[in-house]
């Protein structure tokens, strides 16, 4: 039986000894270890055609760990650049004159005046031409449940900027459930009522959990083959542990492969499971 060790290099022993040739359970939000369970499909299938139609205001929400950060960088990787341009704001608890000059920033360009005026004439400009040469522009903001009202507003007004026919810019909503709290407040009355797709992802079910291991197992494996054997129960401990949440479920099998490793063994057992999990909450003696 081998030592434990934290060091890089023994983590790389780690993954090394399963024949992986990366972190299968990177907490990161990574759209090549996406998986397609049936409730991520749906809100995918949203936001596209949310997107696509260009609905104007689009509200994807979901609790911690479920998933969403990795839904919009999937998104934004599947757009077409040469007809739409998108850009992702990652920290939205901002003022409204901050957010705004990131937004600018994000989208290629130098902001000319920092000033309100400005910088909504600016970005008008753009949008306009955008329009002109046929392309479509997305803005996503991931964690929006921090966003102030009065900046709600202002992007509100922003979502004002529109032809005849169509939005020139669609703007996603992603957050956790406060977002939905914080929209449906009577103050945001006007913004609640230009929501035209509102979509809440659900942890997995626990049919999916052993999907959703395999799906990221085969992404980071040298040969693209399952290398590491998961038993019934330890499914059954995992999924008990997670509540289908991906990133408890990415939590806990990360420190079940160690211990596996430690063992010497390929195949990962409940019991694992149930000495991780005391590791993880720091139960253990």
């Amino acid at each position: 039986m081998r030592s434990q060790t934290s060091d890089l290099a023994g983590y790389t022993e780690v993954y090394s000894f399963y024949g992986l040739k990366e972190q299968p359970f990177n907490i990161t939000s990574d759209p090549h270890f996406f998986y397609n369970s049936r409730h991520h499909k749906e809100a995918l299938f949203n936001l596209k055609y949310g997107i696509g139609q260009r609905k104007g205001f689009i509200e994807i929400t979901g609790e911690i760990g479920t998933g969403k950060t990795t839904l919009c960088h999937m998104v934004i990787d599947q757009l077409d650049p040469e007809t739409t341009k998108s850009a992702l704001i990652l920290n939205p608890g901002l003022s409204a004159m901050a957010l705004l000059q990131v937004i600018i920033e994000d989208f290629g360009m130098e902001v000319f005046r920092k000033t309100k005026v400005a910088m909504f004439k600016q970005l008008n400009g753009f949008l306009i031409e955008e329009s002109t040469k046929g392309r479509n522009v997305v803005l996503m903001i991931d964690e929006a449940q921090n966003l102030k009202p009065k900046t709600l507003e202002e992007l509100r007004m922003i979502s004002n900027l529109e032809t005849r026919k169509e939005k020139l810019i669609q703007i996603v909503f992603v957050g956790q459930p406060e977002l939905r709290t914080l929209l449906d407040s009577s103050s945001l009355r006007q913004l609640r009522q230009r929501i035209n797709i509102r979509y809440h992802i659900l942890p997995l079910q626990k049919e999916e959990t052993r999907p959703y291991i395999d799906t990221r197992l085969k992404a980071a494996s040298a040969n693209g083959k399952v290398t590491v054997n998961f038993t019934n129960d330890s499914i059954d401990e995992i999924y008990n542990f997670s509540g289908g949440v991906p990133r408890l479920i990415n939590v806990v099998c990360d420190r079940a492969l160690l211990a596996g490793f430690v063992s010497e063994s390929g195949k990962i057992a409940g019991e694992m499971i149930r000495n991780s999990v005391k590791e993880i909450e720091g139960l253990h003696s």
